[in-house]
């Protein structure tokens, strides 16, 4: 896929790993819908950017775990730029619970409702745009968490493992519409997300990565442009993790 001109929408980027995804997509030529839901100047901040160096932008606020305010945002998008080619899912949240005994049943469905219901509610209201093209690219982010566990709960492993049987699931769907689905599965990245953690728990986390480093939200966004452009590649899950698999 040539992303010159081609129209993405990216959940969750007025900051971290969506903020370097929407201009990594922007530097390629595409014509970015920037989804925000609480940082409205955060959002207008990474529109700027992009406008500033020859882009084309603008932010459209939605909880994405309400279907009327992503359909709402959807059909603002479709009026705006007169389609959707390419959907990044990236809106997600952390936790601080990291036990199953101290997990909460409303902070489990806060959770999952964000991260794994969100990406749902996003395909279901674009996919139809882009069987209409038939042509689509839908990338969604999940973590090492999602493979392996994690330190940071299992609602968040679970959100991230469901996004990606959720993908598995959906290229098989969407290959005879030429629509690829792949996953972007990074490990500790250096955004806000990791800062609001404890620090024990950062320096532990970052323990484990054989690199020694948390890895630049850029480099997740290189991994993202590389899937979109590749055409046969679909159900993937691409780690950007900095060797941090099984010990």
């Amino acid at each position: 896929m040539d992303l010159k001109g081609k129209v993405a929408l990216v959940t969750g980027a007025s900051r971290g790993i969506g903020r370097a995804i929407a201009i990594a997509l922007a530097k390629e030529g595409a014509k970015v819908a920037i989804n925000y839901n609480r940082s409205e100047d955060a959002a207008k901040e990474v529109m700027n950017i992009i406008i500033k160096n020859g882009g084309i932008a603008k932010i459209y606020k939605a909880d994405v775990s309400k279907r009327l305010e992503v359909e709402a945002m959807v059909e603002n998008i479709i009026k705006d730029f007169g389609t959707i080619h390419i959907l990044v899912n990236n809106a997600g949240i952390i936790s601080k619970t990291n036990s199953i005994l101290e997990l909460e049943e409303d902070e489990w469905d806060n959770l999952i409702n964000i991260n794994l219901k969100g990406a749902y509610l996003c395909c279901k209201a674009v996919l139809p745009h882009m069987i209409k093209n038939n042509c689509g690219r839908v990338i969604t982010i999940s973590s090492v968490a999602g493979k392996m566990g994690g330190n940071v709960g299992p609602h968040y492993s679970a959100s991230k493992a469901g996004l990606i049987g959720f993908t598995f699931a959906l290229a098989r769907e969407l290959a005879k519409y030429n629509i690829t689905a792949n996953v972007v599965a990074p490990g500790p990245i250096e955004t806000d997300m990791i800062h609001n953690i404890p620090k024990d728990l950062q320096e532990m986390i970052k323990s484990k990565v054989p690199l020694g480093r948390f890895g630049k939200p850029e480099e997740v966004a290189d991994a993202v442009i590389f899937l979109l452009k590749n055409d046969f590649i679909t159900g993937e899950v691409l780690d950007v993790n900095g060797g941090e698999y099984f010990d």
